[in-house]
């Protein structure tokens, strides 16, 4: 069974991520900012999204995107919550 990974290694792997689709450097990556913020548009913030969920083997609810206006943060919050949920799921399962 693998362990969970650390908001600090999800943080790590979600700014790298976002550094190499939006053309930055990750060290200049905010919590606060938005993918439109960054210069990645609605085709870009999609191909975003299918990266980091088949990185991190999860699927995001269809409902609640925007690119407009959720933040980086808003990005780490969701990967944590289904990566728990992910986990939740498997222990239960097990």
């Amino acid at each position: 069974m693998n362990s969970p990974l650390s908001d600090e290694t999800i943080r790590q792997q979600v700014y790298d991520i976002i550094a190499k689709e939006a053309h930055v450097e990750a060290p200049a990556l905010r919590p606060d900012a938005t993918l439109k913020d960054l210069g990645v548009g609605s085709l870009e913030a999609i191909e975003l999204i299918f990266d980091l969920e088949e990185h991190f083997d999860i699927t995001f609810p269809e409902s609640q995107a925007s690119f407009d206006t959720d933040t980086v943060q808003n990005l780490l919050d969701a990967i944590r919550s289904a990566l728990d949920e992910k986990s939740g799921g498997a222990e239960a399962a097990a």
